[in-house]
């Protein structure tokens, strides 16, 4: 019991350490792309946001795929691929909102507070991003249940076998 509680807990230091690597060099290229797109290009706050959060969530697909979360196969790359489209649409939506909050009805147009906003929609994303992850796109390959495992018949394992009792012979 030890063994598979020290298994499952440094399987989840493993996805937290990955989860966060691959996070932090995302975070960096969201921000330097945001900080591009929107001051040097010219273009609008929500649009600057949502370009690098596209760009990157599609490097941290990868990224998350074949090293954070590599142990957990998919039976599916196309229930992985929705289930990972889905998850970072709503949290994109989400940092779009504050950034647009902060943006349009506040009236800010300063870099810098925009940027504040774009660090803290990643930063709540973040989170609920790494618990669906574990949850719903990466899942753990299921075990087989006790219901699809077959029962060895009788004639197929040998007396004294996997509980099998020696027929009696009457001494008559």
């Amino acid at each position: 019991m030890q063994r598979r509680r020290g298994s499952s807990s440094s399987r989840l230091l493993k996805e937290i350490g990955a989860f966060g690597v691959v996070g932090a060099v995302c975070f960096v290229l969201e921000l330097g792309l945001f900080q591009a797109l929107y001051s040097a290009a010219g273009l609008g706050a929500v649009t600057s946001k949502f370009a690098s959060t596209v760009i990157a969530m599609t490097v941290a697909y990868f990224a998350h795929r074949h090293w954070s979360f590599s142990h957990r196969s998919s039976a599916s790359l196309r229930r992985e691929c929705s289930a990972f489209f889905v998850v970072n649409t709503l949290t994109l939506l989400l940092g779009l909102a504050l950034v647009a909050l902060i943006r349009y009805p506040l009236g800010q147009d300063n870099a810098i507070v925009l940027q504040c906003a774009n660090v803290a929609s990643i930063a709540v994303g973040s989170q609920v991003r790494f618990l669906c992850y574990r949850k719903w796109v990466f899942r753990l390959p299921s075990a087989p249940s006790m219901a699809t495992c077959e029962r060895p018949q009788a004639a197929d394992v040998p007396f004294g076998g996997a509980g099998q009792v020696a027929p009696v012979r009457s001494a008559a």
